[in-house]
């Protein structure tokens, strides 16, 4: 018995190590961007480094999810750590934005088998009685490394190279493929079935055209330019042909069916919205600190840390109380702060203390950290072992699927009302600029590209710009970010709304213990 836990503790520390990885490169480059669009360029670009990722993961999500259900867990899973190291690998050797772009998108297909497979393994292999406090645990790490991610790439770039941003994946991957090779044992049995084909095509192609349509819009092309007006077309096209193939499958990527237990369709909904809300603000509260009051890249993550240890915190509650109330009394009081969290973060402006900032980062991460560990033990739970790999999934599907549509759709927001800003109030401030100090191009250093908020977050360019144009740019930055947040209030209020409809569901281990005894 005592080698058996011994083994179950090595599968469990290669989980976690993978979970570590995946779910930290989500964000990781978020402080780190500076640095790299300074050594590759490509500042117009520098938004598909995150994107590419992102879509990646979240297309293979729900493919390598069911494949686990019908193949086995353990090859996926091995799968996607392979391909992740090998993203991981090409990334420090990019030459240029776009190859860095596409090195990314590797990343994000090994990330796919690693997120939604390591909770469901982590389901398989242990008790049911501790499935709630380990569940709190893969939630708390999930949080805490999606918030640490920019914390560290800050760190990373300030006192060694970005390359290692991407190049420390490779030991903890190594670590966590030789755990996972050697000690876990699969004991369910697994039945070949045929693959949807028309779904996973069908779902890969409508995530694509859609973010593509709404990253390029109004940038690279017109939003009613006929390259624009195509991907839409092709994201409605292919997403219904995706509702129509889910419809007709023997077993569909995603199942229609799962969505008819109330806990199971109010989880995802949850993980959607709290995801795009939650995301919002660990990519933008940076941008707000080096942007608007001049902090260094330790600055700006260092005021996520507060978030990190709130959602730390709120995670392992929720994995303790999930088997002795229910579920919607945990999410309930902690999207409420969430909600809280970000109305408060609206009242920000160019004069706001760091600590203030603290505070509400504290409220936010409680807010958060409950979504990380009740919702996917309470989508999986509500099904048997042959299903748990797909109610997975397609939960961390729409997580990302809310956290890509999050940072993308508010980011649009941000954008337009950061250049009428800059339009009312810059233009006047740099005139003025350049007729007193006699400055080049309106007393803007050379080069420089007021689109975009990255631009400011140089200390050394921020030198460079007049007092008066500086102040007015801060200003029309911190007014944007401010309104981004309000925007950001509505998922998450919209996530709260959903959780009163979880019903009367809590965890239940009695019914499950002899089927996991037999098993093991």
């Amino acid at each position: 018995m005592a080698a058996r836990n011994n083994k179950i503790g090595f599968v469990l520390a290669g989980l976690l190590l993978s979970i570590l990885m995946a779910s930290m490169d989500n964000t990781i480059v978020a402080t780190a961007m500076g640095d790299i669009v300074g050594k590759l360029g490509g500042l117009d670009k520098f938004v598909w480094v995150t994107s590419a990722y992102m879509v990646a993961e979240m297309a293979g999500m729900p493919i390598f999810g069911k494949l686990s259900d019908m193949y086995g867990r353990k090859k996926f899973f091995v799968f996607g750590i392979i391909v992740f190291m090998l993203g991981s690998a090409l990334c420090g050797t990019a030459t240029s934005i776009v190859e860095l772009t596409m090195y990314r998108a590797i990343q994000g297909i090994g990330a796919g088998a690693l997120v939604p497979i390591a909770f469901t393994i982590m389901f398989d292999v242990v008790a049911p009685e501790a499935r709630g406090k380990l569940g709190g645990l893969f939630g708390a790490v999930f949080g805490l490394s999606s918030v640490f991610g920019p914390l560290l790439g800050a760190y990373i770039t300030e006192y060694a190279t970005w390359e290692w941003v991407f190049y420390i994946n490779l030991p903890l991957g190594l670590v966590a493929f030789l755990f996972i090779a050697f000690f876990y044992k699969e004991s369910h049995q697994h039945q070949s079935q045929q693959i949807d084909w028309m779904g996973a095509v069908t779902l890969i192609g409508a995530v694509v055209c859609l973010i593509f349509g709404l990253e390029l819009g109004g940038k690279t092309y017109a939003w009613d330019s006929p390259q624009i007006l195509g991907l839409f077309a092709g994201f409605v096209v292919l997403a219904l042909l995706f509702l129509y193939a889910e419809s007709k499958a023997k077993e569909p990527i995603i199942s229609f069916s799962m969505f008819r237990k109330r806990v199971y369709w109010s989880s995802n909904v949850i993980a959607m919205f709290s995801g795009a809300a939650f995301i919002t603000a660990s990519v933008y509260i940076p941008i707000f600190i080096q942007g608007v009051l001049g902090g260094k890249a330790t600055n700006s993550g260092l005021v996520l840390l507060p978030m990190m240890l709130g959602s730390v915190v709120t995670a392992s509650m929720g994995g303790v109380l999930m088997t002795k109330t229910k579920y919607r009394n945990i999410m309930i009081p902690t999207l409420a702060l969430l909600v809280l969290g970000l109305g408060l973060l609206t009242t920000l402006d160019e004069d706001s203390s760091l600590w203030t900032i603290r505070v509400y980062m504290v409220m936010i991460g409680l807010g958060v950290g409950s979504s990380f560990s009740v919702l996917s033990n309470a989508a999986m739970n509500a099904f048997e072992p042959r299903r748990r790999g797909a109610a997975s999934s397609t939960l961390n599907f729409l997580r990302s699927l809310g956290m890509t549509m999050g940072i993308t759709v508010f980011g649009i927001v941000q954008s337009q009302v950061f250049t009428r800003k800059m339009t009312d109030s810059v233009a006047g401030a740099a005139g003025e600029a350049g007729a007193s100090a006699g400055a080049p191009a309106g007393g803007l250093p050379a080069g420089m590209d007021l689109t975009d908020p990255h631009a400011l977050l140089s200390p050394e360019l921020r030198q460079g710009i007049p007092a008066q144009v500086l102040e007015a740019i801060t200003h029309a930055l911190s007014s944007s970010i401010v309104q981004l947040f309000a925007w950001a209030v509505i998922p998450a209020a919209l996530a709260l709304l959903a959780s009163f409809f979880m019903g009367n569901e809590k965890m239940v281990v009695g019914e499950e213990q002899h089927e996991y005894t037999a098993g093991h």
